[in-house]
């Protein structure tokens, strides 16, 4: 009765679906279509196959390369693969294998980012296929500011639930090069400061976090 979003639609269609094998396309008129037999048959060696829009002929928004750039490495770093194409909406991937993420992927459009992060950081084989790129028909519904933010939220919590060592040994670093440094000004100054103290207390704590975390 309700538009409850882009992801929830597909997990409604995952849900339902009575084969293995589940073929997404956004409505868009901007994936090549005649190229679904191909990815078809490429899925028969890998859990999922992403049709990648690294083509010749593929069209991409300039406003969007930049956030886009960076997602892109900040999930390369999470996720410790090459990524061609974080969130191409043209894929194939097996029910049984989505089905176990369908808890976690959100209704909004940053569901294939999810499920890219999510199949990649748990070993899946994920195969990425070039293919051209359309101009989009009609507008966008992306809103470029509160959907980047969204998706870099979702990229942490991704992390979080499957690579968090990757999320919280950074932070953990940084408190532990900052006790280094006030460590070494105190040791010049000849008094040791309850700010070092606090900074590698934090660091300790949130160095123990992260595995047990991972654990």
């Amino acid at each position: 009765p309700v538009n409850r979003g882009y992801g929830a639609s597909l997990k409604t269609g995952v849900r339902h679906a009575q084969h293995e094998l589940i073929v997404i396309v956004d409505a868009d008129g901007t994936y090549p279509l005649e190229q679904v037999p191909e990815l078809v048959s490429l899925a028969a060696n890998a859990d999922m196959v992403v049709g990648a829009r690294t083509g010749e002929n593929a069209h991409h928004s300039t406003l969007r390369r930049i956030p886009k750039w960076f997602l892109i490495h900040f999930a390369q770093w999470m996720a410790r693969r090459s990524i061609p194409d974080l969130n191409s909406g043209f894929r194939v991937f097996r029910k049984s294998v989505v089905a176990r993420f369908l808890q976690i992927l959100p209704d909004g459009f940053s569901f294939t980012t999810t499920i890219t992060l999510a199949m990649l950081t748990n070993n899946y084989l994920v195969h990425y296929e070039p293919i051209d790129y359309r101009p989009r028909i009609g507008r966008s519904k992306i809103r470029p500011i509160r959907d980047t933010l969204g998706v870099v939220q979702l990229i942490l919590r991704t992390g979080m639930y499957f690579a968090p060592l990757r999320v919280f040994l950074p932070v953990a670093s940084l408190f532990f090069v900052g006790f280094l440094i006030t460590l070494t000004l105190d040791v010049i100054g000849g008094n040791l400061n309850e700010r070092t103290l606090l900074l590698l207390v934090a660091a300790a704590q949130l160095g123990m976090f992260a595995l047990l975390a991972d654990m």
